[in-house]
């Protein structure tokens, strides 16, 4: 099964297919649907809602998460914009799904680097989107199969909500095709006047 309520995760879907029988969901996901299809896994990509404990325990560990930072970095919504702001590693993720948000296990991941001086917060975004979907290609056949080693997150990490980007842009002019470097001169200025 792949939950997911973003359209750039559809070409990920359909590849996904092609390797094994998979069904799409987009709506918040409920356990009696999870007990009629019996998914051998559960694979989460750009997935609005929290899946409720009673799916993480009958999933008994087969229900990852692709997420787009280095966790234990940028937990939570926007981890692309934080990881610039806060200054902390950039990557890509693959986890095994917790009770607690993006604190799962980590199966794989991939560190991405960036130049600021020509990257945008949207090309950023993209980037990463691209990286996750070849990570996840890459190692299906492990996962799949069952294949893989999994390690604790080491570190307290960060974490940012919705509401923290909402808050962000009350303070400064923010886009998604500004270029980065010059957002975070004008964030960090912007920072110091504050202080």
């Amino acid at each position: 099964m792949f939950v997911t309520n973003n359209s750039n995760s559809f070409e990920l879907y359909d590849w996904l297919r092609q390797q094994c029988t998979a069904h799409i969901y987009s709506e918040r996901l409920q356990i009696c649907q999870v007990r009629n299809l019996m998914p051998d896994m559960i694979i989460s990509y750009n997935y609005k809602y929290i899946i409720s404990e009673d799916i993480i325990d009958y999933m008994d560990g087969r229900i990852f998460n692709l997420h787009t930072s280095y966790l234990p970095w940028n937990r939570g919504a926007n981890p692309n914009i934080w990881s610039f702001i806060d200054h902390t590693p950039k990557g890509v993720t693959i986890h095994q799904i917790s009770k607690g948000l993006d604190e799962g296990k980590i199966l794989y991941q991939k560190q991405c680097f960036f130049d600021t001086d020509k990257e945008t917060f949207k090309t950023s975004y993209h980037k990463l989107n691209r990286e996750i979907a070849a990570l996840l290609k890459e190692k299906w056949s492990e996962i799949e199969a069952g294949e893989y080693q999994m390690l604790e997150q080491i570190g307290e990490g960060s974490y940012h909500t919705k509401k923290d980007l909402d808050i962000l842009k009350e303070k400064i002019e923010f886009d998604w095709d500004v270029n980065i470097a010059e957002f975070l001169c004008k964030y960090e200025k912007l920072s110091k006047d504050e202080i």
